[in-house]
């Protein structure tokens, strides 16, 4: 079997490359062949069988003999004796430079320290390699998307929890970024096989609807397909039409945004028109705008306005025969490839070089991929990172087309403003903006650009810089991102300082002096596991307001209890407790309940349900009549709205640290999750509150204008375990709040 897929691979790189020496092909078929041999993939297959695969992949893209070379031998470095050295010294360094990229593409090294990363911290610093891997060498991702598509391929073989986590990965990063290389037929196979296992009853019942009327409709676009032959032919042009079936993913995804059933999608086949010429395309839009009803609102010029991802067609949707409306494309060959294969297609490692031309627009494409790399060399914080990731790779959003005042065409998201333009153009344009004109008038900053406006923007050398309101106005991940930016530079020295007076009040509250938690050890570990570069990175994220400092004091005292416990003793670490959280002469009492209330001696303590204090929140005590004293969270609503008289009966009271208490106990809180009404979205959170072992009190759920609410009464143990549901909750798919219940 895998000789069979060899012979293919060769089929295929000899129907587009020039020469018939492929030695070095062969040579690397062998040797991967030989180094895999004893290894079998989880289907059972001989191992061999991916490498050559990845290569036929990339052979459909019809690229240059190294980067199939590279794809054959991708996993071997990382999977057999053979090192790189080898691979330069028995092929050449080129090749060693591809399977180089692609090999920490697919493993990360991580210090012992480091082991305990989050997922999503991983996750980002593996995208932060991968976009300094496609500044290196484009080809490298190319070759990892290759990669990906095969494991997509034989996905069913994994369990279904790693099938989802694949997929969900996949749609939304590997499927957006074949989109930004414009390689349209790698994308919609990823974003296909991404819904089989995201959403299984959901592409099986798609595919048997579909299925169920598949003749009627091919026997349909056919029909047209050959009316539109015999009229583009008598008017002397040279076209090849042909009729084309719509991926799932995209009529899934009209069907979701645009809420219709299947039967009200009426362009789930598509007829294209190849031709030889621009000229041509606009001639065959003519002949079938006149054969044709066209539909309004429907024309979209790619060619005059092409997509950022340089694609260029002619789409127009026409009333049918009957009724029935259909979709038409229109486009050159050269359209047509670059359509089909993106960047590669002007491959300019191919025999040979390219023109000027061709390499410029390469590097258009290329555009996004440095604004990322400006981008994410000033940004210390993973988490937001990958959520500017997210937001950028976001290829299924609309657009919006606008000018400058010399012309040219600029591509936003749809809903952005004069804003967004400025920081588009660049970081200095948007930070000395005052004002903007679009069609030669004054507008607001916060005007929302339509189709076809011509934009100015007003500067001064003498500007203040963006405004923290402008991060309520802008559309874009990139203007959001600069002016992040600006304020982090502006004002870091007075962020470290905010940042560490936080900290000491945090740490005052859990009963530490700083100083004792922030050995250099310890801190090291600290910012090292948040992705940052120092500790005053730290103090500066939490003065600015990105990270939360009692979730830092946390991992303080973790990592502190770590490395101390051989050198403090527990009656040290007691006595340093009870040196913070003395107050004076006055006594105070330790309760099995995990509180220290100031002053008082043996007295019953009991949690407020109006506000379901949890270890962590800042707390104050209210003497009550006859029942003891009540715990309060220091914001909740009735205390702050105590009459005077009321007040003078509240007490300081503080937690008693975790490990001095008699037992971890637990506390019961309410949370509201108000997300999209979709199907299984319960399943998914129930899955997060199983995962975390956190027992439901209770479970109330209603619907409101499409949306679901959910009120969920748990047991949990303190703050940091409730932030921590609380961000594996925002992971969830179509969630869009969640809030913490007080009565």
């Amino acid at each position: 079997m895998p000789d069979e897929i060899y012979e293919r691979l060769i089929k295929k790189i000899r129907s587009y490359h020039p020469s018939d020496n492929l030695e070095m092909v062969e040579r690397a078929y062998q040797l991967a062949k030989s180094a895999h041999e004893s290894q079998l993939r989880k289907s059972g297959e001989p191992y061999i069988i991916h490498p050559l695969e990845v290569a036929c992949n990339l052979a459909d893209l019809e690229l240059d003999i190294e980067s199939i070379v590279a794809g054959l031998l991708h996993d071997v470095v990382e999977d057999t004796d053979y090192t790189l050295e080898d691979i330069e010294r028995l092929f050449n360094k080129e090749v060693a430079l591809l399977v180089d990229g692609v090999t920490k593409l697919g493993k990360i090294q991580y210090s012992a320290q480091n082991k305990q990363l989050q997922k999503e911290e991983i996750q980002a610093e593996n995208y932060r390699k991968m976009f300094l891997a496609m500044a290196q060498d484009i080809r490298v991702v190319l070759i990892k998307l290759a990669d990906r598509l095969h494991n997509m391929q034989t996905l069913k073989f994994m369990t279904p929890a790693k099938q989802k986590e694949i997929a969900e990965e996949t749609l939304n990063i590997y499927a957006p970024i074949a989109h930004r290389l414009g390689i349209c037929k790698i994308k919609a196979d990823l974003e296909d096989l991404s819904l089989r296992y995201m959403e299984p009853e959901v592409y099986y019942e798609l595919a048997h609807q579909i299925s169920s009327k598949r003749m009627e409709r091919i026997q349909y676009i056919e029909h047209i397909v050959q009316q539109i032959k015999e009229k583009v032919s008598a008017a002397g042009i040279e076209a090849v039409i042909e009729g084309r079936p719509k991926h799932f993913f995209s009529i899934y995804k009209k069907i979701v945004n645009k809420n219709k059933t299947l039967d009200q999608i009426y362009d789930l086949f598509a007829v294209r028109a190849i031709v030889k010429s621009v000229k041509d395309c606009y001639g065959v839009l003519g002949i079938i705008h006149e054969m044709y009803t066209p539909i309004p609102g429907r024309f979209k010029d790619y060619i005059a306005m092409p997509k950022p991802n340089m694609y260029r067609s002619l789409h127009t949707t026409l009333m049918g025969e009957e009724g029935t409306p259909f979709e038409m494309q229109i486009r050159t060959e050269e359209m047509h490839r670059t359509a089909e294969y993106g960047i590669a297609a002007h491959w300019k490692y191919k025999e040979g070089k390219t023109d000027q031309g061709t390499q410029d627009k390469s590097e258009e494409k290329l555009t996004w991929l440095r604004e990322i790399l400006e981008w994410q060399r000033d940004m210390s914080d993973n988490q937001e990172f990958m959520s500017a990731l997210k937001g950028d790779l976001d290829v299924y959003g609309d657009q919006v087309y606008v000018f400058t005042p010399s012309g040219e065409l600029l591509t936003l998201p749809k809903g952005s403003t004069p804003i967004d333009f400025a920081y588009h153009i660049h970081s200095g344009v948007g930070n000395k903006m005052i004002g903007a004109k679009v069609n030669g008038k004054i507008v607001t900053i916060d005007y929302v650009l339509k189709n076809g406006d011509r934009v100015e923007i007003l500067t001064a050398s003498n500007a203040k810089g963006p405004s923290r309101d402008w991060l309520n106005i802008v559309k874009s991940t990139q203007a959001r991102t600069k002016i992040n930016q600006w304020f982090r530079k502006q004002y870091k020295d007075e962020d470290i300082i905010k940042g560490k007076e936080l900290l000491e009040i945090a740490a005052k509250q859990r009963g530490y002096n700083l100083s004792y938690l922030t050995d250099n050890a310890v801190v090291e570990v600290i910012y090292r596991r948040y992705g940052m570069k120092s500790w005053n990175a730290i103090c500066a994220a939490i003065g600015y307001g990105s990270m939360k400092e009692r979730q830092i004091i946390q991992k303080l005292i973790d990592e502190t209890l770590k490395v101390k416990k051989e050198l403090v003793t527990p009656e040290q670490v007691m006595q340093t407790h009870n040196e913070v959280v003395e107050t004076g002469p006055s006594r105070q009492k330790k309760h099995s309940s995990g509180i220290v209330v100031k002053g008082v001696g043996d007295i019953a303590v009991r949690f407020s349900k109006c506000c379901g204090p949890l270890p962590g929140d800042d707390i104050i005590g209210y003497i009550t009549r006859g029942r003891g004293v009540s715990i309060h969270r220091a914001d909740c609503v009735n205390v702050l709205n105590m009459p005077p008289e009321e007040k003078e009966r509240l007490i300081e009271a503080t937690w008693l640290e975790e490990k001095q208490a008699a037992e971890k106990r637990t506390y019961v809180t309410e949370i509201q999750i108000t997300c999209l009404d979709r199907l299984g979205i319960i399943v998914d959170i129930s899955k997060i509150l199983t995962d975390m072992k956190l027992p439901v009190k209770s479970l109330n759920a209603k619907t409101t204008k499409g949306n679901a609410v959910f009120n969920v009464k748990i047991e949990i143990h303190d703050i940091y375990q409730l932030e921590e549901l609380t961000r594996k909750i925002n992971g969830v798919r179509d969630v869009l709040e969640i809030i913490r219940v007080s009565s």
